[in-house]
């Protein structure tokens, strides 16, 4: 059996998420695998010129392979478009429990409604592929459905007046509707996939298969790996025995540090003889890189992993010489220019700092700002 340290697991992820930068076509870079998540502003674009050669600000928003939906853990994701039908047929749950864990904390709410969390589910999916006939603001779709679906379903929200669906529900239900979300739109805007769902041989899918749900977990193991099903389990958003039922076949097993992780075989070589790590990135907050559920692998002290993974605003993370070394934050100054601040955890050498700022200027121009400045603490 392979035993590795976590500098080794870390060289093979950083090959594994292409952040040696070798790909120039969006549509060929790993992290579309899995879905590039898109949960704060422009990190997904972000996440792309952290690994793509080249101009990529048309990359996801304007390039019609990709669209943007609410699918892993009810986060909105790009996708390749030719592959949304096999995400949407992973999200289906297997069993009642892989449902109710996949509605987080509304499970009370689900059972006060006399319901399972699977009809629940998809009596949401059903009130929302009738409501959004066509652009809709995600405001105006949640009040709508509210009044199609079971009380228990909804809340009363105090800060609009309104009765709204729950959060999460709607969320992991509307890819099951056939819905998508409108790329770039503030406030969030929800729109039909194409071809219409009413269209014949669209029908709303509610059958589970173990097949596509296996295929995510694989994605997980490909790019985070080598982990264990705790982590897996943790980023589908299912419970530790409910990933069981969708373990691939094809891992090995290998020892991190001495303890047990899975990783798909045909990667061994990679994990064996990764590149060096020798590269610097700034990466943008919740990048697939730092979403491994395996925190201590990636960042072993409890008060730096504080600082990169916080409860909200999460920072983005300086990656360099195959560690998480810092964090970073941009804010705006005025229409023209960029603010970074770049927190390193150790005093970084010249050639890190100097690669650093290189990258901040390469995250300025991909959100079009003409120009930046760079302060470190």
């Amino acid at each position: 059996m392979l035993e590795v340290d976590r500098e080794q697991v870390l060289a093979y992820r950083i090959a594994a998420h292409g952040l040696h930068r070798e790909e120039t076509d969006a549509a060929a870079a790993a992290v579309f695998d899995l879905g590039l998540q898109d949960s704060q502003r422009d990190t997904a674009l972000l996440g792309l010129a952290a690994r793509l050669d080249g101009d990529v600000r048309p990359a996801v928003w304007d390039d019609p392979r990709f669209v943007l939906a609410w699918t892993h853990r009810g986060a909105p994701h790009f996708h390749r478009r030719a592959e949304l039908d096999a995400v949407r047929a992973a999200l289906v749950p297997l069993d009642e429990k892989d449902a109710m864990a996949r509605i987080l904390w509304q499970r009370k709410q689900v059972e006060d409604a006399g319901m399972s969390a699977k009809d629940a589910l998809f009596t949401a999916a059903k009130a929302i592929r009738k409501v959004v006939t066509g652009v809709q603001t995600k405001g105006t779709v949640s009040g709508a459905v509210t009044k199609l679906i079971p009380d228990g379903l909804s809340y009363a929200c105090r800060g609009c007046g309104v009765v709204h669906i729950y959060e999460q529900l709607m969320r992991v239900a509307s890819i099951h509707a056939g819905v998508r979300l409108e790329a770039g739109a503030t406030p969030a805007t929800l729109a039909p996939l194409e071809p219409a769902p009413s269209k014949k041989g669209n029908a709303m899918k509610t059958s589970p298969d173990a097949k596509a749900a296996t295929r995510v977990v694989e994605g997980y193991l490909r790019i985070n790996g080598p982990a264990a099903p705790g982590d897996a389990a943790a980023y589908v958003g299912t419970t530790r025995t409910g990933v069981d039922a969708m373990w691939p076949g094809n891992l090995v097993e290998v020892r991190v540090d001495g303890k047990k992780a899975f990783l798909p075989e045909d990667r061994l070589s990679l994990l064996e003889n990764p590149p060096e790590p020798d590269v610097v990135r700034l990466l943008p907050p919740l990048d697939p890189f730092v979403q491994a559920r395996d925190r201590t692998v990636v960042v072993p002290d409890k008060a730096r992993q504080k600082e990169v993974w916080k409860i909200l605003g999460s920072p983005g993370a300086l990656l360099a010489d195959g560690e998480i070394a810092g964090v970073w934050r941009a804010k705006a100054s005025g229409k023209k220019r960029l603010d970074f601040t770049v927190t390193a955890f150790d005093t970084p050498r010249p050639a890190v700092r100097k690669a650093a700022e290189e990258e901040a200027a390469r995250v300025a121009a991909t959100r079009e700002f003409p120009d930046h400045r760079v302060s470190w603490s």
